[in-house]
C-alpha cells in the first residue's frame, strides 16, 4: 500500500513495521495509561462552553464534540465490528469514522461527553496495537487542546510510547514515512531514533508531527525540519 501523509487525517493507515531497540511499557501500563489520559480530557472537556464544543479541532473539519465523539467509537469498537464496518464502507477509512462519530455522538455536548466518559476505563480495540490506541487520545486529546488553549499535556511516558510505536509505524497515522531519514531527537525525554538531519523538540511535538499535524512543526528545531514539514504538508 502506498502511503499518503495527510495532515489532518483522522484515517487508519496500515503498514510495515520493523523491530526497535527500546523496551516499550507492558500493556497493562499502556491501558493504565489511556485510561489516564482520557479520565485527564474528560475532566477538561467538563469545563468547556457550548461555542467550545463547536470550534474548529486540528482533526481535518471536524468539531472537538465531533472528535470526542470518534474517541468513544474508537474505545467501543472490536475488531469483528471494526471489519464489518471498514466492509460496509468499502474500506474507506474517512467514510466509516464519519459513521461511527455520527453513531457515538450525543443529542449536544452533555450527552456526547456522557458517552465518552463511559468509555473512559474501556479495554475494546479494533486490533491489539495497544500503543495506537494510546496515541489516538494522546493526539486526538491535543487536537482538542491546542485550538482552545487549554494547559493539559498527556504523561511524558505516555507521549514516549507512542513516539515509538508512531516512529516504528505506519499505522493510523503515516509515522515511519514521515521521519525516515531522520534523525528525532526529543529534548525533553529519553526518545530518539533514525540517522540523517537532526529534528529535535518535545517527545509530544514530535508525536504530533509524526501524526501529521503541521501546526507543532513550528516547535521543532534543527535542519530536518523542512524536510519533516514537507512531507506534512504533501
Amino acid at each position: 500500500m502506498v502511503i499518503r501523509v495527510v495532515a489532518r487525517s483522522c484515517r487508519y493507515v496500515t503498514g510495515p513495521c520493523f523491530h526497535m531497540r527500546v523496551q516499550s511499557m507492558p500493556r497493562a501500563e499502556i491501558w493504565a495509561a489511556i485510561h489516564r489520559e482520557r479520565a485527564a480530557l474528560a475532566d477538561e472537556l467538563a469545563e468547556l462552553t457550548p461555542d467550545q464544543w463547536a470550534s474548529p479541532s486540528l482533526c481535518g473539519h471536524w468539531t472537538v464534540e465531533e472528535v470526542v465523539a470518534h474517541l468513544t467509537a474508537a474505545a467501543s469498537i472490536g475488531r469483528w465490528r471494526w471489519i464489518r464496518s471498514m466492509a460496509g464502507a468499502r474500506f474507506d477509512g474517512d467514510l466509516h469514522n464519519q459513521r461511527r462519530m455520527l453513531e457515538y455522538r450525543g443529542s449536544g455536548p452533555d450527552e456526547t461527553l456522557a458517552r465518552f466518559r463511559t468509555a473512559v476505563t474501556s479495554t475494546t480495540a479494533p486490533s491489539g496495537h495497544t500503543p495506537a490506541w494510546l496515541g489516538e487520545v494522546v493526539v486526538h486529546g491535543q487536537d482538542i487542546r491546542r485550538p482552545l488553549g487549554l494547559s493539559g499535556t498527556p504523561e511524558l511516558a505516555a507521549v514516549t510510547e507512542v513516539a515509538r510505536f508512531f516512529a516504528a509505524h505506519d499505522f493510523t497515522v503515516s509515522g515511519r514515512t514521515v521521519r525516515k531519514g531522520l534523525h528525532l531527537i526529543a529534548t525533553d525525554g529519553p526518545f530518539e531514533i533514525g540517522t540523517g538531519p537532526e529534528v529535535r523538540g518535545s517527545t509530544l511535538a514530535l508525536v504530533m508531527a509524526m501524526a501529521g499535524r503541521a501546526e507543532y512543526s513550528a516547535e521543532l528545531t534543527g535542519p530536518g525540519v523542512p524536510v519533516l514539514r514537507s512531507r506534512i504538508a504533501g
